[in-house]
């Protein structure tokens, strides 16, 4: 797909009632400006609370990163943080054991601290000071991030797993998810983090028993390819493919 121009190709409608679905080939450089664009025109009063989901080394935080430029360039200033600041205690995360899929989807994170720290002050009515983390999963431990006020057109960039499950979905201005097969996330964690979980063979042996079975509870139980307001299929880095409603 080298040289193409984006292009529209025909795709059939998510379940979204009035759902207006377009789908787009284009190239890594075009995406970024596009989703920019996307979200600039939402319209609110506050900060725009945007989510950035996806599976495990799906590329959502590059993608969340690459965002940064287009946005600030458009004059908006942007506030980064990620799930990986609101983990729950391990003695949390693992009651249900260390490689439990369930384990990994319903007791990983503290979703009532991120709304009550992040995604209220930031929303309607919100004071606008706001805490992007408040937990170090490395160490274990609660963190003393300062708070910080945000200006009323700032632009929240927020990437992490399971962002569109029933506790956090009403508190977004606009859900991406990023899609990408787990036979393509598996390989790309292998890349990324097989020095951080001792060898390749534990970091297969926890993404095919904890992170991808949790992955495919939270799809049938929140839907979140049907929820999103954009999705992009990242399976190609280079070549990615853009659908919206």
């Amino acid at each position: 797909m080298n040289g193409h121009p984006s292009r529209a190709l025909p795709t059939p409608e998510r379940n979204r009632p009035g759902a207006q679905h377009s789908v787009l080939i284009m190239k890594r450089s075009e995406l970024s400006q596009a989703l920019a664009s996307r979200i600039i025109k939402v319209d609110r009063s506050h900060p725009i609370r945007i989510a950035i989901d996806g599976p495990d080394a799906a590329g959502k935080t590059v993608l969340a990163d690459e965002l940064v430029a287009p946005l600030e360039a458009h004059g908006r200033p942007v506030i980064r943080a990620s799930i990986d600041g609101f983990h729950n205690p391990a003695r949390l995360r693992y009651k249900r054991g260390s490689t439990s899929p369930e384990g990994y989807y319903r007791d990983s994170f503290d979703y009532q601290s991120l709304i009550e720290s992040l995604l209220v002050p930031l929303g309607a009515g919100g004071s606008r000071r706001y805490r992007s983390a408040v937990f170090d999963y490395r160490t274990d431990s609660e963190l003393q991030t300062p708070l910080r006020t945000a200006e009323a057109n700032a632009v929240l960039l927020f990437d992490g797993v399971f962002l569109l499950r029933s506790e956090l979905i009403q508190w977004w201005d606009l859900t991406i998810f990023v899609d990408a097969g787990f036979e393509t996330t598996l390989a790309r964690a292998e890349q990324r983090d097989a020095g951080l979980s001792g060898s390749f063979e534990e970091l297969r042996r926890r993404y095919r028993e904890r992170y991808i079975p949790g992955q495919r509870l939270y799809i049938a139980e929140s839907r979140p390819r049907e929820h999103a307001d954009v999705v992009v299929n990242n399976n190609d880095l280079q070549d990615p493919v853009l659908a919206s409603c």
